[in-house]
């Protein structure tokens, strides 16, 4: 753990063992993940990141609200750090909570680039605990991330080793004859839950893998808080403990009011507080199943060390619904053929039609009530964002003074992906906001995968039904054939990336700048 004033951390090629496989990372500080920093709410902190990689870097305090020149985005907001060079972010901690921190620097995060950050409130903490455990999950790949890419281009089903079967069809594991060819004239896939699966991922909690996996310690009746992380490249990750309740108590760094559930979706770059309570003098398995249950990342909650629970094995794997391409079919009489509506989008407003727009959603739905992907039949309480209500009052309550519609689409059959149909590029335009105005901003998910967005320097207030008390966050998952509003207080001047941190659809060009001035935006 690092903390104080004054930090250093180098960034560097590092060696990395998983589960008796060797492979190599970009690690900060040696390790994957990096070291724990622990900073105190209204201390200033300088830290000095040294490169020693042959290529440029930088790290990301994501979540953290800095001023924009230490943002660590190349290009952006800064020019990044050379080879051999250090540069020192100084900046103010203004909040509390669970964040973390990563390159912004070419494939530089899948390779391990990443690492937790914790920020203790000035004061008491509004739910007591007895002890904690910090907890980053994360995929990791054998093979080089910029292989992984030239693999989905040339083929965007290449890792999915989950598709349908006629011995699924047999066994009622799979679509209905009609279903299947209703869904193959439309050239679109059921099974595409995850671009990059366990066929080519290792799923990690605290650097461990599944055989290995990671361990803290409990006192039967104590109050344990865990941090979760989400750290991902492209896994979002179901987590339960099996035979313990979790009590929900922050996300994405922002205190809610307390929500005991069975089970939680933490999308990438999300966070995650929960607290449990094990008075049982007996380990806990603690699950982390991917998203497509291709794969799962395992540790325990014990009582002693080398204790050990079950771990359960993982559930069938789930199929996309009609709902998931923007249809609800709820109501409809019939299948009936789709393929134009998808085909052949109808322009809506602001999308660019072109070859990375494979289709427009016929019927987006607000999805934030919703359990998240594949949770639709999972037993007990699932959390939804609906049950997220900020414990403290939203700090500005001014009705937005304009709307804005952002599309998320994409082409899968080309690995393209974008914001209203325009990949990002140098001559992209920034998405202009006036400094301080309240902007109700409405993101429609035109594809079939999830869609974690990040907005630097900012929380989103998500509109989920509880005015005056909206869960603030920094990333919003929005789930295929779904939309979501947020309110956005503009009140960072500066340049800030926006983007999907599924970092190869970042890469394939779902990324914007968002452009705060002291002017009127369309000048």
């Amino acid at each position: 753990m690092k903390s104080g004033p004054e930090i250093a951390l180098s960034i560097g090629d590092a060696h990395i063992k998983v589960d008796g496989r060797h492979g190599h990372a970009v690690a900060i500080d040696g390790t994957v993940p990096g070291p724990l920093i622990r900073l105190k709410e209204g201390q200033r902190v300088r830290l000095a990141v040294t490169n020693w990689l042959a290529e440029s870097t930088s790290i990301h305090w994501h979540g953290l609200l800095v001023p924009f020149q230490m943002d660590g985005v190349p290009g952006v907001s800064f020019p990044g750090i050379a080879p051999g060079e250090t540069f020192t972010y100084e900046f103010p901690i203004i909040h509390a909570g669970t964040y973390w921190y990563h390159s912004h620097s070419g494939m530089q995060e899948p390779m391990g680039c990443y690492g937790p950050l914790v920020i203790d409130p000035a004061g008491p903490e509004p739910e007591p605990f007895d002890r904690e455990h910090v907890i980053v999950l994360s995929d990791y790949s054998f093979t080089h991330p910029h292989v992984l890419m030239t693999r989905l281009k040339q083929q965007a089903g290449h890792y999915n080793r989950q598709r349908q079967t006629l011995s699924g069809l047999v066994a009622g594991r799979d679509q209905p004859l009609n279903d299947r060819m209703a869904w193959a004239q439309m050239r679109m896939d059921p099974t595409d839950i995850s671009d990059v699966t366990g066929a080519a991922y290792m799923f990690l909690m605290n650097g461990h893998g599944p055989k290995q996996g990671w361990s803290g310690l409990f006192a039967p009746g104590e109050r344990v808080r865990l941090r979760f992380i989400n750290a991902a490249a492209m896994t979002i990750f179901n987590v339960r403990i099996p035979g313990l309740k979790m009590t929900v108590v922050q996300a994405d760094g922002q205190d809610v009011r307390p929500v005991a559930v069975d089970e939680f979706q933490i999308a990438n770059a999300e966070t995650y507080d929960v607290i449990v309570a094990p008075k049982a003098d007996r380990a806990f398995a603690l699950v982390a199943e991917a998203i497509d249950r291709s794969g799962l990342a395992v540790g325990m909650l014990s009582p002693r060390a080398g204790l050990r629970a079950e771990v359960p094995p993982l559930r069938q794997r789930p199929l996309l619904q009609m709902r998931d391409m923007g249809m609800d079919m709820s109501g409809h009489a019939g299948h009936g053929d789709h393929s134009m509506s998808m085909r052949d989008p109808k322009a809506a407003p602001g999308v660019v039609l072109g070859p990375g727009v494979q289709m427009i959603s016929p019927m987006p739905v607000d999805r934030v009530a919703e359990r998240g992907t594949g949770l639709a039949d999972a037993p007990g309480k699932v959390l939804t964002y609906a049950d997220l209500v900020a414990l403290a009052p939203n700090p500005d309550t001014r009705r937005p003074s304009r709307t804005l519609q952002l599309h998320l689409t994409g082409n899968m059959e080309r690995f393209l992906w974008a914001f209203d149909g325009e990949s990002f590029s140098e001559v992209t335009k920034p998405i202009p906001f006036r400094r301080n105005e309240r902007v109700r901003v409405t993101l429609v998910n035109d594809t079939m995968m999830n869609h974690p967005i990040h907005l630097h320097g900012h929380f989103m207030e998500l509109v989920n039904g509880h005015p005056g008390r909206h869960p603030r966050k920094h990333t919003i998952n929005v789930q295929p054939g779904g939309k979501a509003s947020v309110d956005l207080t503009a009140d960072a001047p500066g340049d800030w990336a926006f983007h999907c941190h599924m970092l190869l659809h970042m890469h394939a060009g779902m990324f914007k700048v968002v452009r705060v001035r002291q002017m009127d935006p369309a000048t």
